[in-house]
């Protein structure tokens, strides 16, 4: 009885599978109600200004989501079949000269910025000088041909917008590796990104390539429609008198499109769709918005802070977001 008991006594008592709400539950019941409720919200949504709205939103995503697919396919291609060493291999050993090929190299990297800070860390980790690294990590999302594509694109009226922003950001990237060849220390970035790892990790590339791809899709996506959303409130919402006041006043301008830019964070590979949408403002503000973004956002610092420290990205953002600056109106003085 008593050895019955205990082998009864220990057997796992099995509980109810627990329902759990995803996205995918949460997007069918959001397609239910449209289609219940459609009549309804056709008769709520015709008016002018959302119509408008509506159209702007669209026009920017379905012309920016080409760029980012390939973009994110391309970056996830290279995350699993192109090793981070063959970089290391070619890098100058005299960290001023390798600061600037870095930068350079970053043309081969397209992708956003979420896929530019864990290709810099395994740098680091694999032994590049850290200045080397960072340069790198601010070129790739800005540099990368998918990015100027998408800027030629968006901004067919204004051509000279592609050399402005690759010279505006390829500056930035160099500018900052310079500075933290000169000032920098060590002792400001976590100690886990600067630990030696190997090459591989016995994942399969595919695995690899895919969960890259997915991730970046996710991630990019994302904020592409908050992008959307925020070109066709901005169109609607903000009055024409107050565009034209900051049109005319260059130097307000410049500041609240370099801080827009670091509020939305929004994917390198969409953000001239959105910049090209504000008409009313000049194209140095915009080529502002162009730099600044790539190089320093919210989203961007706290990936730098989970993957370097929160010390370094208290030092690091800070001085981006001026330099990024500084190089956009050098830029721009040039070219525009």
């Amino acid at each position: 009885m008593t050895i019955t008991g205990e082998i009864r006594g220990s057997r796992p008592r099995r509980t109810p599978p627990r329902f759990r709400v995803t996205s995918l539950e949460v997007l069918c019941a959001v397609l239910v109600l449209a289609l219940l409720f459609q009549d309804w919200l056709v008769s709520a949504l015709d008016a002018p200004t959302l119509r408008t709205a509506s159209t702007v939103f669209v026009a920017v995503c379905v012309q920016a989501m080409p760029f980012l697919v390939l973009g994110v396919l391309i970056s996830g291609a290279i995350a699993a079949f192109v090793p981070a060493s063959a970089l290391r291999r070619l890098l100058p050993k005299r960290t001023a000269l390798a600061v600037p090929v870095a930068g350079v190299a970053g043309i081969a990297l397209p992708g956003c910025e979420c896929a530019s800070v864990p290709v810099a860390r395994r740098l680091m980790q694999q032994g590049v000088a850290p200045a080397v690294a960072l340069s790198f990590l601010l070129a790739a999302p800005a540099v990368n041909p998918i990015v100027l594509v998408s800027t030629a694109v968006a901004f067919r009226d204004a051509p000279l917008m592609v050399p402005a922003r690759f010279l505006g950001s390829l500056l930035t990237a160099v500018v900052m590796g310079w500075l933290w060849t000169r000032f920098g220390k060590s002792e400001w970035i976590a100690e886990r990104a600067l630990r030696r790892l190997p090459d591989r990790d016995g994942r399969s590339r595919w695995l690899v390539f895919a969960e890259t791809a997915r991730h970046d899709l996710v991630e990019a996506g994302g904020f592409l429609v908050l992008g959307g959303v925020f070109a066709a409130a901005f169109n609607v919402l903000v009055p024409a008198e107050w565009l034209e006041t900051l049109g005319g006043q260059l130097v307000l301008g410049v500041l609240v499109m370099a801080l827009l830019a670091v509020v939305l964070a929004l994917c390198s590979e969409a953000d001239a769709f959105v910049a090209v949408s504000m008409t009313a403002l000049p194209l140095l503000p915009r080529l502002v918005f162009l730099v600044v973004g790539p190089a320093v956002d919210v989203k961007l610092v706290a990936l730098q802070a989970g993957a370097f420290g929160r010390g370094f990205a208290a030092r690091f953002a800070p001085v981006t977001f001026v330099v990024a600056i500084l190089c956009a109106l050098a830029a721009g003085a040039v070219f525009l």
